[in-house]
């Protein structure tokens, strides 16, 4: 079943999660919110690299009464990332947060979620309820004996029943866990109980090496079955990364089109030219051209060069000083090696007219 194909549309500012809505790539700043140059020149650097929603610390009145300058600066929706206090959800959401993003179990009590819901719905914003295994309560957790995936399920829905019971349901439910397969196994659970749309990541996943593994692991686990509606790679490291890593995990899952692929081959003892660093120089220079639907190879050799970039669009094979563009498969030239990555350039540029 393709579960995000039925999930309840959700409208964050000017676009739309659920549904089968496109799977949208989240960021979160971290810049002082109440920095407002400093937070729009943060954001858009991340929409540059493909963010499409983003997510600012609101841990200060201040930082609440930021959103209204930062939102007029920016181009796509904002979320308010609350956590116990209430005053600066409801003042997030009256200074023009798309979103807000609250733990009802530390907000407080009844009265103070409910207030939070209730500037909310007056405003038709909705709630992000966010769940995760460093804050499972602890009734939960012995009940289930200890940080489980059905502990967070139970957690997430009965927070989501809370609100749906001050008669509010614009919701969006996220439960992560730095646990790989415990997320896994909670998001697996919780798809087949609710009709929510999923904010979905791996919490805490470390830095930009240990990081994307763990979020491409968990991620690619959770998206192949059809769940999940948004998506954040955690990373600790400069949030531009986070955003490049979740369009390559869209793409390699089939959810993303458009941008450039690019595949290179291992070095070995056959490669005569800096592999590597020409690999990275391709990367980087192919980033921004998401107009182009197309896979470049870069290879090592001139022995297995043309064979193994048959299915690429376009390639470069590496020699002895020089190298070979290839097209499709067919050798079209040999090139001097130092001249290999300008005129893998033109070919694109020209490709691009």
């Amino acid at each position: 079943m393709a579960y995000r194909d039925n999930t309840k549309r959700i409208r964050i500012g000017n676009r739309e999660i659920g549904g089968g809505s496109p799977v949208l790539i989240q960021s979160m700043t971290n810049t002082r919110t109440e920095d407002i140059a400093a937070t729009v020149s943060q954001i858009h650097r991340l929409e540059e690299a493909g963010c499409e929603i983003i997510r600012c610390a609101v841990p200060t009145m201040e930082a609440a009464r930021a959103l209204k300058e930062i939102k007029k600066q920016i181009s796509i929706p904002l979320v308010a990332d609350i956590h116990f206090d209430y005053r600066l959800a409801i003042a997030a959401v009256e200074n023009g947060a798309d979103k807000i993003r609250i733990n009802p179990g530390n907000i407080g009590s009844r009265e103070r979620v409910e207030a939070v819901v209730n500037a909310a719905e007056e405003r038709h914003v909705p709630i992000r309820v966010g769940v995760n295994s460093g804050s499972l309560e602890k009734e939960l957790i012995a009940k289930y004996r200890g940080v489980t995936a059905e502990g967070l399920v139970e957690s997430a829905l009965d927070k989501a029943r809370l609100i749906e019971d001050m008669g509010y349901d614009n919701l969006v439910i996220s439960i992560k866990s730095s646990d790989v397969l415990m997320c896994a196994r909670a998001h697996e659970l919780i798809a087949e109980r609710t009709s929510y749309p999923l904010h979905v990541g791996i919490t805490e996943a470390g830095t930009l090496h240990s990081g994307n593994i763990k979020s491409s692991l968990g991620l690619g686990i959770i998206l192949y079955q059809g769940i999940g509606d948004t998506i954040r790679v955690s990373l600790t490291g400069d949030p531009v990364e986070e955003v490049r890593s979740a369009r390559q995990i869209l793409r390699t899952m089939g959810l993303r089109k458009g941008g450039i692929e690019v595949v290179s081959c291992p070095t070995c003892g056959r490669t005569k030219i800096d592999l590597i660093g020409l690999a990275n120089q391709v990367e980087t220079m192919v980033s921004g051209m998401d107009d182009l639907e197309l896979k470049v190879a870069v290879m090592g050799c001139v022995v297995n060069g043309p064979g193994e970039a048959r299915e690429a669009d376009i390639g470069i094979a590496g020699g002895i000083g020089e190298g070979l563009l290839i097209k499709k498969g067919e050798v079209v030239r040999k090139v001097p090696e130092k001249e290999l990555l300008s005129v893998l350039k033109d070919e694109l540029l020209h490709w691009k007219r």
